[in-house]
């Protein structure tokens, strides 16, 4: 009996490790500007292109300090989809009216990802500023990371 459940499941582990799901992920970020007066620029972004990041990596020892001979402009993407955002600021301060703006695009994205089988598996965000005495300048980041089955 122990070793006909042992087969049992060991067979059915097999047969569930073939039909193991594979997905595939996509990144849209968005960068919104928090410069004062308006002066920043805000955008979404998408890639239209893949790349391996196997070609851009190369492995160090101490034996062997062999560097990957890829540019740094190979890594570089020119088809992407670019959408201009509004900036939090403009010269009367913060605009509630542009945040509500770029909720609402990026609410139309998200949306648009979700129809195309796109699922949302998290969100990262975050704000780089130099926060001295005369902070006026940053962005505010956020990576919103999709998976969906591969086709």
């Amino acid at each position: 009996m122990k070793k006909t459940l042992t087969l049992l499941f060991a067979c059915l582990m097999a047969f569930s490790s073939s039909f193991a799901q594979k997905y595939e992920f996509r990144i849209i970020t968005t960068v919104e500007s928090i410069v004062s007066s308006g002066l920043g620029r805000s955008r979404m972004t998408a890639s239209n292109e893949a790349r391996d990041y196997k070609e851009f990596t190369s492995t160090r020892s101490e034996e062997d300090n062999s560097r990957n001979t890829s540019e740094r402009s190979d890594i570089r993407v020119k088809a992407f989809d670019e959408t201009k955002l509004l900036n939090f600021y403009n010269i009367a301060g913060i605009r509630f009216q542009n945040i509500v703006a770029n909720d609402a695009v990026v609410t139309s994205k998200l949306n648009a990802m979700a129809e195309e089988g796109w699922d949302l598996a998290f969100v990262n965000s975050a704000v780089e500023s130099d926060a001295g005495k005369a902070d006026g300048e940053g962005i505010f980041i956020t990576r919103y990371v999709f998976k969906r089955m591969k086709k």
